[in-house]
């Protein structure tokens, strides 16, 4: 038994570590004595990317990573379902069965089971001929359009009983129609009925301040089309979260969404890490450039790893994770049994 200093994803706490019969570690939140000797650095769960399209990556790779959730936007919600209750129900000599195991054999064939909770949006919500449904990347199923209200009740329940836990709207006027304030709305309250928050893919002039304004809990993206005034920042930071995604940038945009950030989180806004994952070339891991770009809009330290989001190390179902002294989490790395020996 060790002692250790860890953090819950809100502070910092006490608390001693051991390894069970089986080598797994389990950390309790108790004051710990004088004597007991320490681990160097700090624990924490595994982080959260709050961005990611399993689709479009090996997300087989997430098992030796520093990540412990993600949360896919957008994807063909029978695949991404079927894999987020694989992932619960873990390895079961018998194979789980239900609704959402009624999958086309070759879907079944690909799941795995993983030490990653898996949380989902399911399809995005698009206008007929919407973003992204001109987008090569895109699964089959992985956007609705959706005409009209009947439309969106019925996509809304379709993701809602498939087991997402938030819905995905795009509102894209660079690449297509967007929706208009009425349907905007009525998807925001069809989703309200289901206790399902609304992330919107903002991009366009004033798509950010507009998807704000018609209700959105959360943009998908740090806004990056244009450079937001600071009592449009105040008044995103008032009722809006940021999903970072600054590493997919460079340019121009890079610096517009940087700065965004920067003011955004100087004004109190909560800006979580996610990195768009599957957005070309990127790691199925915790992003260095993602990482970089949050400490370069002044987001760092305690700060960085609110935005991480980790799990709770004391849940017995979270992996622990050792990271050194000065809380990089760039250099966490599993914690193990051998970490016990003295």
């Amino acid at each position: 038994m060790f002692g250790v200093t860890f953090f819950d994803g809100d502070g910092w706490h006490e608390g001693v570590v051991e390894a069970d019969d089986d080598g797994r570690m389990l950390l309790r939140e108790e004051p710990v004595p004088t004597a007991l000797p320490r681990i160097d650095g700090v624990i924490t769960g595994g982080f959260t990317d709050h961005h990611v399209h399993l689709q479009l990556v090996d997300e087989a790779l997430l098992a030796d990573s520093a990540l412990g959730r993600v949360i896919d936007l957008g994807g063909n919600v029978d695949v991404l379902s079927s894999l987020a209750v694989h992932n619960s129900v873990g390895s079961s000599p018998e194979p789980p069965s239900g609704p959402v195991f009624d999958q086309p054999a070759e879907v079944l064939a690909e799941l795995r089971t993983l030490p990653v909770a898996i949380e989902f949006a399911g399809a995005f919500l698009t206008p007929p001929g919407g973003y992204p449904s001109d987008r090569d990347w895109a699964p089959s199923g992985a956007f609705h359009e959706i005409t009209n209200a009947e439309d969106a009740t019925a996509a809304v329940a379709e993701m809602a009983d498939a087991g997402a836990s938030l819905i995905k709207l795009a509102c894209n006027s660079d690449a297509g129609p967007v929706f208009d304030d009425d349907l905007f709305r009525a998807i925001i309250d069809l989703a309200a009925e289901r206790s399902l928050p609304v992330v919107v893919h903002a991009q366009g002039p004033g798509q950010a301040q507009r998807a704000a304004r018609l209700g959105a809990h959360a943009l998908a993206h740090a806004p990056f089309t244009e450079r937001l005034t600071d009592d449009e920042i105040a008044e995103q930071a008032a009722s809006v979260t940021w999903i970072s995604t600054l590493a997919i940038h460079d340019g121009a945009e890079y610096r517009t969404a940087v700065d965004n950030v920067r003011r955004f989180h100087a004004a109190g806004g909560i800006v979580l890490y996610g990195t768009d994952m599957g957005n070309g070339p990127s790691p199925v891991d915790l992003n260095p450039r993602e990482i970089a770009a949050l400490r370069e809009a002044g987001i760092d330290g305690l700060d960085l790893l609110r935005a991480l989001s980790p799990a709770d190390p004391r849940d017995p179902a979270s992996a622990l994770f050792l990271l050194p002294g000065d809380a990089d989490p760039l250099r966490a790395r599993r914690l193990t049994p051998a970490d016990l020996k003295v």
